[in-house]
């Protein structure tokens, strides 16, 4: 079977393919379609962002696809960057600018104040149109300076005080196991 993960992001490919490893299924990304244009994330939640994906994807190609939208929410931030994570330094932002202007709005604050947490809604939207989704939640809080080269986005400023790293300090092993994108939030 073939899954299309529909996203362009190396980093979230290679987690959700190490997640979901089955050897009945095949995965393959929007990189394996340089043709099918960008689908625009201009929605107000997480569910509207994913599903919005999995809809035009899968229509498409008249395949199963998996969509995510996920991010960061940050407490003292009112839930900031929220659904604009990843365009959080403007639309061409780099991880590191978006981890930099994070950390500038949160200097000064102690780590009581820091508190974030992942999010992540997952979509599956199958060719008959009746899809399914999940709502996973990953509770940490932002670090003072990024460590790690693990991951990406905002792996290197989440800091998990049980493990006493961040997110990208971690083994993919670990990250998948504990993850937003790995538990979910819903019985």
């Amino acid at each position: 079977m073939i899954l299309i993960l529909a996203t362009r992001n190396k980093g979230k490919v290679r987690e959700i393919e190490s997640a979901l490893a089955m050897p009945s299924l095949t995965f393959q990304s929007l990189n394996d379609f340089p043709d099918l244009p960008e689908v625009i994330e201009d929605g107000d939640s997480f569910l509207e962002n994913a599903l919005k994906k999995a809809r035009t994807v899968s229509e498409s190609l008249n395949l199963p696809v998996l969509a995510d939208d996920s991010g960061l929410e940050v407490d003292s931030l009112k839930g900031a960057p929220g659904v604009w994570s990843a365009r959080f330094s403007g639309p061409a932002a780099t991880d590191q600018q978006n981890n930099e202007k994070l950390l500038t709005l949160l200097q000064g604050l102690p780590e009581q104040k820091r508190t974030a947490r992942f999010v992540c809604i997952l979509v599956l939207y199958p060719p008959s149109g009746r899809w399914v989704r999940t709502e996973g939640t990953c509770q940490g809080r932002i670090a003072l300076s990024p460590e790690g080269d693990q991951g990406f986005g905002y792996d290197p400023v989440f800091y998990l005080p049980e493990f006493q790293k961040t997110m990208a300090q971690l083994p993919l092993e670990t990250k998948n196991r504990i993850s937003h994108r790995a538990i979910s939030d819903e019985d």
